[in-house]
């Protein structure tokens, strides 16, 4: 690996955000990066971690949760299937120029 360049760990939590869960994953959001377990162990994430929450809403989700996050809203009408096929059309089209080029 060069200088410069991280190796990465992702943790993807894919599914509706629960409001008992969510909270304790707060310390883990922070600048502490610490995992509390519900048995009261204690895991320090080291900074290659990377955490994505994929859900539906944030309906159970608190302010402090939400403010710990970088949070990207993508409204359901923008990921239809018409924008994947027009974004293959697209990079299509942009190769067969090149190859004809």
């Amino acid at each position: 690996m060069r200088q410069g360049q991280e190796n990465y760990k992702w943790l993807i939590f894919d599914g509706p955000i629960d409001a008992v869960w969510i909270e304790d994953m707060n310390s883990v959001l922070d600048d502490s990066m610490l995992l509390c377990l519900g048995n009261g162990e204690r895991i320090k994430l080291n900074l290659s971690i990377r955490i994505l929450f994929e859900c539906e809403d944030l309906n159970h989700a608190s302010l402090a949760t939400v403010s710990r996050c970088g949070i990207i809203y993508v409204p359901e009408e923008t990921v239809g299937w018409k924008y994947y096929i027009e974004s293959f059309i697209k990079s299509s089209l942009n190769t067969f120029d090149r190859r004809a080029g």
